[in-house]
Protein backbone atom coordinates (compact mmCIF):
# COMPACT_ATOMS: atom_id res chain seq x y z
CA UNK A 1 0.00 0.00 0.00
CA UNK A 2 1.48 3.44 -0.95
CA UNK A 3 2.32 5.52 1.79
CA UNK A 4 1.51 8.77 1.84
CA UNK A 5 2.20 11.67 4.05
CA UNK A 6 0.32 14.85 4.63
CA UNK A 7 2.26 18.31 5.89
CA UNK A 8 -0.39 20.26 7.81
CA UNK A 9 -3.62 19.92 9.02
CA UNK A 10 -5.06 23.56 8.39
CA UNK A 11 -8.38 23.57 5.86
CA UNK A 12 -6.64 21.88 2.77
CA UNK A 13 -4.62 19.25 4.93
CA UNK A 14 -7.67 18.14 7.09
CA UNK A 15 -10.04 18.33 4.32
CA UNK A 16 -7.87 16.09 2.04
CA UNK A 17 -7.15 13.66 4.25
CA UNK A 18 -10.75 13.05 4.64
CA UNK A 19 -11.33 12.34 1.07
CA UNK A 20 -8.26 10.30 0.54
CA UNK A 21 -9.19 6.64 0.03
CA UNK A 22 -7.62 4.88 3.00
CA UNK A 23 -8.46 1.50 1.17
CA UNK A 24 -5.74 2.51 -1.29
CA UNK A 25 -3.54 4.45 0.95
CA UNK A 26 -1.71 4.62 4.04
CA UNK A 27 -2.44 8.33 5.38
CA UNK A 28 -0.39 9.97 8.17
CA UNK A 29 -1.08 13.79 8.97
CA UNK A 30 2.11 15.70 10.79
CA UNK A 31 0.41 19.13 12.01
CA UNK A 32 2.74 21.61 14.78
CA UNK A 33 -0.66 23.59 15.23
CA UNK A 34 1.17 26.00 16.23
CA UNK A 35 -0.08 29.89 14.65
CA UNK A 36 -2.89 28.03 12.13
CA UNK A 37 -4.79 30.45 10.45
CA UNK A 38 -7.82 27.98 10.23
CA UNK A 39 -8.03 27.20 13.79
CA UNK A 40 -7.87 31.25 14.85
CA UNK A 41 -10.63 32.07 12.14
CA UNK A 42 -14.51 32.13 11.00
CA UNK A 43 -15.25 33.06 7.93
CA UNK A 44 -18.09 34.21 5.78
CA UNK A 45 -18.96 31.87 2.63
CA UNK A 46 -20.17 34.64 0.43
CA UNK A 47 -17.72 35.29 -2.57
CA UNK A 48 -19.91 36.66 -5.08
CA UNK A 49 -19.99 40.01 -4.73
CA UNK A 50 -16.01 40.45 -4.33
CA UNK A 51 -14.86 43.09 -6.98
CA UNK A 52 -11.59 41.37 -6.85
CA UNK A 53 -10.65 41.76 -10.82
CA UNK A 54 -9.19 37.99 -10.98
CA UNK A 55 -11.29 36.45 -13.00
CA UNK A 56 -9.41 32.96 -11.96
CA UNK A 57 -9.56 33.33 -8.57
CA UNK A 58 -13.46 34.06 -8.46
CA UNK A 59 -13.90 30.62 -10.42
CA UNK A 60 -12.16 29.08 -7.76
CA UNK A 61 -13.99 31.10 -4.99
CA UNK A 62 -17.28 30.51 -6.86
CA UNK A 63 -17.21 26.80 -7.22
CA UNK A 64 -15.74 26.90 -3.73
CA UNK A 65 -18.72 28.05 -1.83
CA UNK A 66 -20.93 25.90 -4.77
CA UNK A 67 -18.99 22.69 -2.80
CA UNK A 68 -20.65 23.49 0.40
CA UNK A 69 -23.54 21.35 0.20
CA UNK A 70 -21.25 18.36 -1.08
CA UNK A 71 -19.12 19.14 1.81
CA UNK A 72 -21.61 19.39 4.52
CA UNK A 73 -23.70 15.65 2.94
CA UNK A 74 -19.84 13.77 2.97
CA UNK A 75 -18.73 14.89 6.61
CA UNK A 76 -22.46 14.68 7.80
CA UNK A 77 -21.33 18.47 9.29
CA UNK A 78 -23.92 19.86 11.67
CA UNK A 79 -24.91 23.91 11.71
CA UNK A 80 -22.90 24.50 14.74
CA UNK A 81 -20.28 23.87 12.37
CA UNK A 82 -21.64 25.42 8.99
CA UNK A 83 -24.25 26.86 8.74
CA UNK A 84 -26.25 28.21 5.47
CA UNK A 85 -27.23 31.75 7.34
CA UNK A 86 -27.58 34.21 4.23
CA UNK A 87 -25.22 37.45 4.37
CA UNK A 88 -25.92 40.96 4.84
CA UNK A 89 -24.15 43.96 2.66
CA UNK A 90 -23.34 46.98 4.30
CA UNK A 91 -22.36 50.05 2.24
CA UNK A 92 -23.22 53.00 0.70
CA UNK A 93 -26.70 53.52 -0.66
CA UNK A 94 -25.07 54.01 -4.24
CA UNK A 95 -22.87 51.25 -3.76
CA UNK A 96 -25.96 48.74 -2.71
CA UNK A 97 -27.48 49.74 -6.22
CA UNK A 98 -24.36 48.62 -7.52
CA UNK A 99 -24.27 45.42 -5.92
CA UNK A 100 -27.73 44.59 -6.57
CA UNK A 101 -27.12 44.68 -10.30
CA UNK A 102 -23.74 42.57 -9.53
CA UNK A 103 -25.42 39.82 -7.57
CA UNK A 104 -28.29 39.65 -10.34
CA UNK A 105 -25.62 39.11 -13.12
CA UNK A 106 -23.76 36.73 -11.46
CA UNK A 107 -26.73 34.08 -9.66
CA UNK A 108 -27.00 33.50 -13.66
CA UNK A 109 -23.87 31.38 -13.00
CA UNK A 110 -23.98 31.03 -9.73
CA UNK A 111 -27.68 30.08 -8.90
CA UNK A 112 -26.61 28.88 -5.33
CA UNK A 113 -26.32 33.08 -4.44
CA UNK A 114 -30.10 31.98 -3.10
CA UNK A 115 -32.59 35.17 -3.04
CA UNK A 116 -31.40 38.50 -3.31
CA UNK A 117 -33.18 41.45 -1.65
CA UNK A 118 -32.70 45.24 -1.25
CA UNK A 119 -33.30 45.87 2.54
CA UNK A 120 -34.39 49.01 4.11
CA UNK A 121 -33.28 50.10 7.02
CA UNK A 122 -35.60 48.59 9.68
CA UNK A 123 -35.57 45.30 7.69
CA UNK A 124 -31.86 44.98 8.20
CA UNK A 125 -32.05 45.25 11.85
CA UNK A 126 -34.85 42.87 11.99
CA UNK A 127 -32.60 40.58 10.52
CA UNK A 128 -29.37 41.27 13.33
CA UNK A 129 -30.20 43.31 15.90
CA UNK A 130 -27.02 44.37 17.00
CA UNK A 131 -27.03 46.87 14.16
CA UNK A 132 -28.30 50.10 13.73
CA UNK A 133 -31.32 50.82 11.14
CA UNK A 134 -29.08 50.46 8.02
CA UNK A 135 -30.26 50.47 4.45
CA UNK A 136 -28.18 46.27 3.13
CA UNK A 137 -28.41 43.94 0.62
CA UNK A 138 -28.78 40.58 1.35
CA UNK A 139 -28.20 36.78 -0.26
CA UNK A 140 -30.17 34.51 1.06
CA UNK A 141 -27.30 31.54 0.04
CA UNK A 142 -24.43 33.02 1.74
CA UNK A 143 -23.28 30.75 5.21
CA UNK A 144 -20.35 30.75 7.93
CA UNK A 145 -17.83 28.24 9.01
CA UNK A 146 -16.43 27.66 12.41
CA UNK A 147 -13.03 26.94 11.19
CA UNK A 148 -11.58 25.33 14.82
CA UNK A 149 -15.09 23.62 15.07
CA UNK A 150 -14.13 22.17 11.41
CA UNK A 151 -11.05 21.32 11.91
CA UNK A 152 -11.56 19.30 15.61
CA UNK A 153 -14.81 17.71 13.96
CA UNK A 154 -12.05 15.83 10.93
CA UNK A 155 -9.66 15.12 13.29
CA UNK A 156 -11.96 13.16 15.59
CA UNK A 157 -12.92 11.69 12.21
CA UNK A 158 -9.52 10.82 10.84
CA UNK A 159 -8.57 8.94 13.36
CA UNK A 160 -11.88 7.21 13.86
CA UNK A 161 -10.66 6.55 10.26
CA UNK A 162 -7.69 4.78 11.74
CA UNK A 163 -5.18 7.94 9.99
CA UNK A 164 -2.62 8.19 12.09
CA UNK A 165 -1.81 12.19 13.15
CA UNK A 166 1.35 13.29 14.48
CA UNK A 167 1.85 16.81 16.22
CA UNK A 168 5.42 17.66 15.34
CA UNK A 169 7.23 20.52 13.36
CA UNK A 170 9.07 18.35 10.68
CA UNK A 171 11.79 18.45 8.36
CA UNK A 172 11.95 17.12 4.48
CA UNK A 173 14.52 15.53 2.92
CA UNK A 174 14.70 13.30 -0.45
CA UNK A 175 16.36 9.99 -0.13
CA UNK A 176 16.90 8.25 -3.09
CA UNK A 177 13.04 7.46 -4.68
CA UNK A 178 11.26 7.98 -1.22
CA UNK A 179 10.87 11.33 0.72
CA UNK A 180 12.07 11.03 4.56
CA UNK A 181 9.86 13.11 6.69
CA UNK A 182 11.96 13.64 10.33
CA UNK A 183 11.10 15.23 13.76
CA UNK A 184 10.87 14.68 17.07
CA UNK A 185 8.81 11.57 16.79
CA UNK A 186 11.99 10.01 14.55
CA UNK A 187 12.18 9.85 10.93
CA UNK A 188 9.89 7.54 8.43
CA UNK A 189 9.83 7.41 4.47
CA UNK A 190 6.94 7.96 2.64
CA UNK A 191 6.26 7.30 -1.28
CA UNK A 192 4.15 10.46 -1.72
CA UNK A 193 3.93 13.81 -0.05
CA UNK A 194 1.33 16.56 0.01
CA UNK A 195 2.66 20.03 1.70
CA UNK A 196 -0.16 22.27 3.32
CA UNK A 197 1.37 24.04 5.73
CA UNK A 198 -0.01 27.60 4.92
CA UNK A 199 3.02 30.07 5.25
CA UNK A 200 5.12 27.36 6.66
CA UNK A 201 5.94 26.17 3.11
CA UNK A 202 8.50 28.41 1.91
CA UNK A 203 10.93 27.51 4.93
CA UNK A 204 10.00 23.76 4.29
CA UNK A 205 10.93 23.99 0.53
CA UNK A 206 13.97 25.77 0.64
CA UNK A 207 16.47 23.79 1.99
CA UNK A 208 15.12 21.57 -1.15
CA UNK A 209 16.55 24.31 -3.20
CA UNK A 210 13.50 25.77 -3.99
CA UNK A 211 12.62 29.59 -4.27
CA UNK A 212 8.51 30.58 -3.07
CA UNK A 213 6.54 33.45 -3.66
CA UNK A 214 4.98 33.30 -0.36
CA UNK A 215 4.27 35.76 3.00
CA UNK A 216 2.98 35.24 6.26
CA UNK A 217 0.15 37.93 7.49
CA UNK A 218 -0.86 37.90 11.23
CA UNK A 219 -4.25 38.41 11.66
CA UNK A 220 -6.71 39.20 15.11
CA UNK A 221 -10.24 38.80 15.55
CA UNK A 222 -12.63 39.65 18.40
CA UNK A 223 -14.69 36.78 19.70
CA UNK A 224 -17.18 38.35 22.39
CA UNK A 225 -19.14 36.44 24.62
CA UNK A 226 -22.65 37.83 24.93
CA UNK A 227 -25.95 36.71 26.39
CA UNK A 228 -27.74 37.04 22.88
CA UNK A 229 -29.05 33.55 23.00
CA UNK A 230 -30.64 33.48 19.33
CA UNK A 231 -27.83 34.95 17.75
CA UNK A 232 -27.71 31.03 16.05
CA UNK A 233 -30.89 32.45 13.89
CA UNK A 234 -28.90 35.55 12.63
CA UNK A 235 -27.11 36.10 9.00
CA UNK A 236 -23.42 37.56 9.06
CA UNK A 237 -22.75 40.82 8.00
CA UNK A 238 -20.30 42.16 5.72
CA UNK A 239 -19.76 45.54 6.92
CA UNK A 240 -18.46 48.51 4.99
CA UNK A 241 -14.51 48.27 5.21
CA UNK A 242 -12.90 44.80 5.86
CA UNK A 243 -14.54 43.88 9.30
CA UNK A 244 -17.41 41.11 9.22
CA UNK A 245 -19.63 40.43 11.68
CA UNK A 246 -20.26 36.35 12.05
CA UNK A 247 -22.83 35.41 14.75
CA UNK A 248 -22.95 31.79 15.96
CA UNK A 249 -24.09 29.92 18.70
CA UNK A 250 -24.88 30.59 22.33
CA UNK A 251 -24.27 33.92 21.98
CA UNK A 252 -21.25 34.05 20.40
CA UNK A 253 -20.12 36.89 18.34
CA UNK A 254 -16.87 37.27 16.44
CA UNK A 255 -15.69 40.14 14.48
CA UNK A 256 -12.58 41.02 12.77
CA UNK A 257 -10.37 40.31 11.06
CA UNK A 258 -6.81 42.29 11.12
CA UNK A 259 -4.38 42.22 8.35
CA UNK A 260 -1.23 42.55 9.37
CA UNK A 261 1.77 42.54 6.67
CA UNK A 262 4.72 43.27 9.14
CA UNK A 263 4.44 41.37 12.27
CA UNK A 264 5.60 38.20 10.48
CA UNK A 265 5.12 35.22 12.45
CA UNK A 266 4.36 37.26 15.70
CA UNK A 267 1.04 35.42 17.73
CA UNK A 268 1.06 37.91 20.15
CA UNK A 269 -2.75 39.72 20.82
CA UNK A 270 -2.72 42.91 20.96
CA UNK A 271 -4.79 45.81 22.58
CA UNK A 272 -4.05 48.00 19.46
CA UNK A 273 -6.06 45.19 17.36
CA UNK A 274 -9.14 45.87 19.56
CA UNK A 275 -8.94 48.87 19.43
CA UNK A 276 -8.94 49.29 15.55
CA UNK A 277 -11.33 46.42 15.26
CA UNK A 278 -13.58 48.68 17.48
CA UNK A 279 -12.98 51.72 15.84
CA UNK A 280 -13.66 50.63 12.28
CA UNK A 281 -17.12 49.12 13.32
CA UNK A 282 -18.65 50.60 16.15
CA UNK A 283 -20.10 53.19 13.59
CA UNK A 284 -22.64 50.12 13.18
CA UNK A 285 -24.16 49.27 16.20
CA UNK A 286 -27.04 50.15 18.07
CA UNK A 287 -25.53 49.59 21.02
CA UNK A 288 -21.38 49.63 20.67
CA UNK A 289 -20.40 50.84 24.10
CA UNK A 290 -22.43 47.50 25.25
CA UNK A 291 -21.12 45.30 22.65
CA UNK A 292 -17.92 46.64 22.75
CA UNK A 293 -17.68 46.35 26.18
CA UNK A 294 -18.33 42.43 26.69
CA UNK A 295 -16.15 39.60 27.98
CA UNK A 296 -13.32 39.10 24.55
CA UNK A 297 -10.75 37.33 24.11
CA UNK A 298 -8.70 37.83 20.87
CA UNK A 299 -7.92 34.95 18.15
CA UNK A 300 -4.95 34.96 16.18
CA UNK A 301 -3.62 33.32 13.82
CA UNK A 302 -1.12 33.25 10.49
CA UNK A 303 -1.88 33.09 6.74
CA UNK A 304 -0.61 32.85 3.78
CA UNK A 305 -0.48 35.86 0.77
CA UNK A 306 1.48 35.76 -2.89
CA UNK A 307 2.51 38.33 -4.61
CA UNK A 308 -0.88 38.82 -6.78
CA UNK A 309 -3.20 37.43 -3.57
CA UNK A 310 -4.11 34.00 -5.53
CA UNK A 311 -3.53 30.62 -4.05
CA UNK A 312 -1.85 27.45 -6.42
CA UNK A 313 -1.54 24.22 -5.73
CA UNK A 314 -0.88 20.93 -7.40
CA UNK A 315 2.47 18.63 -8.00
CA UNK A 316 5.50 19.92 -8.48
CA UNK A 317 6.92 20.46 -11.84
CA UNK A 318 10.20 18.42 -11.50
CA UNK A 319 9.02 16.26 -8.31
CA UNK A 320 5.18 14.86 -9.50
CA UNK A 321 5.59 12.71 -6.14
CA UNK A 322 5.84 16.20 -4.07
CA UNK A 323 2.48 17.75 -4.09
CA UNK A 324 2.02 21.74 -2.54
CA UNK A 325 -0.79 24.35 -1.90
CA UNK A 326 -0.51 27.70 -0.15
CA UNK A 327 -1.34 31.17 -0.50
CA UNK A 328 -5.08 31.01 0.50
CA UNK A 329 -5.25 34.44 2.01
CA UNK A 330 -7.99 35.36 3.90
CA UNK A 331 -10.43 33.55 1.83
CA UNK A 332 -9.01 30.32 2.77
CA UNK A 333 -12.31 29.35 4.50
CA UNK A 334 -14.02 29.30 1.02
CA UNK A 335 -11.70 27.59 -0.98
CA UNK A 336 -9.79 25.92 1.12
CA UNK A 337 -12.20 22.04 1.45
CA UNK A 338 -12.58 22.59 -2.37
CA UNK A 339 -9.16 22.51 -2.73
CA UNK A 340 -8.63 19.64 -0.48
CA UNK A 341 -10.92 17.69 -2.34
CA UNK A 342 -9.53 18.53 -5.64
CA UNK A 343 -6.19 17.41 -4.60
CA UNK A 344 -7.63 14.10 -3.18
CA UNK A 345 -9.39 13.51 -6.59
CA UNK A 346 -6.34 13.69 -8.23
CA UNK A 347 -4.55 10.87 -5.50
CA UNK A 348 -7.57 8.62 -5.79
CA UNK A 349 -7.97 8.66 -9.57
CA UNK A 350 -5.10 10.48 -11.54
CA UNK A 351 -7.08 13.08 -12.94
CA UNK A 352 -6.07 16.62 -12.15
CA UNK A 353 -9.13 19.34 -12.65
CA UNK A 354 -7.24 22.13 -11.47
CA UNK A 355 -5.45 24.12 -14.15
CA UNK A 356 -8.63 26.23 -14.42
CA UNK A 357 -8.53 28.02 -11.09
CA UNK A 358 -4.75 28.95 -10.81
CA UNK A 359 -1.72 30.23 -12.57
CA UNK A 360 1.04 27.75 -13.90
CA UNK A 361 2.76 26.94 -10.47
CA UNK A 362 6.44 28.41 -11.77
CA UNK A 363 4.53 31.77 -11.13
CA UNK A 364 5.07 30.96 -7.25
CA UNK A 365 7.58 28.33 -7.14
CA UNK A 366 11.05 28.72 -8.94
CA UNK A 367 13.89 26.02 -8.11
CA UNK A 368 17.34 28.29 -7.04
Amino acid sequence: MEKIAIIGGGIIGMTLANYVDTTKYSITLFDHGIGQATKASAGIISPWLSKRRNKTWYRLAKDGAAFFPKLVQDFALDPTIYARSGTLLLRQKEQLAELLDLAEERKKEAPEIGEIHLLKADQTADLLPLLKPTPSLFITGGGRLDGKAYLHYLTARLKRAGVTVINDKIRLQKRSDDWLILGEFGEEPFDRVILTPGPSLKPLLEPLGYQVDLRPQKGQLIAFTTHQFQSQKWPVAMLDGEADLIPFNDGKILLGATHENEQGWDLTPTNEAFLQLAEQTKAFFVQPEKLLSQPYQLQVGTRAYTSDFAPFFGPLFDEPNLIVASGLGSSGLTTGPYIGYLLAEFINTGKWHGTDYQKDLHNYIKKT
